[in-house]
């Protein structure tokens, strides 16, 4: 099934996760331009958190999910997973300076990503297009669009207050 243009934002933040699921994953290989220790790992992937994750979380959590919620039971059980995930992400991300075992906690966290990104992508999206109107699909897209709008607003008034 192609991706309804409503979704097409939350696939791109995908197409990045992906990578950096990959990147985190035991013996990945090197890819160019990105770090290849542990310790640039760590910083990439608290980076990445911070600039891509993070709102991709919220706008899944907060525009997404609750147009989902209350459609049918498995939908929910869906959620609960998926907010579950993006817990256990977050956790994992924010654990890792304290880590004991870099590769292991890098490889956890790459894993629980990539499969959740797949879950998104094959499942939810799907089941999503499927059974949202398109005036839902319509206020998710406007709603994205102004929550990355919003973000890159605060990102950037930090970074003036961060030089200054």
């Amino acid at each position: 099934m192609k991706r309804h243009k409503a979704l097409i934002l939350l696939s791109h933040d995908h197409h990045k996760g992906l990578l950096l699921a990959q990147l985190l994953k035991k013996n990945a290989p090197p890819y160019k331009g990105l770090p290849k220790d542990s310790p640039g790992k760590i910083n990439y992937a608290i980076e990445a958190f911070k600039s891509d994750l993070t709102i991709h979380f919220k706008d899944e959590e907060e525009i997404l999910f609750p147009l989902l919620r209350n459609r049918n039971s498995e939908l929910d059980t869906l959620i609960d997973e998926l907010l579950d995930e993006h817990k256990k992400i977050e956790d994992g991300i924010s654990s890792l300076n304290k880590s004991d075992s870099l590769v292991n906690d890098l490889d956890k966290i790459g894993v629980i990503l990539e499969k959740h990104i797949r879950k998104e992508e094959r499942v939810l999206f799907q089941k999503a297009q499927s059974i949202l109107s398109d005036n839902e699909l319509s206020g998710i897209e406007s709603g994205i669009e102004k929550s990355r709008e919003n973000f890159q607003r605060v990102c950037l008034t930090s970074t003036l207050k961060t030089k200054n």
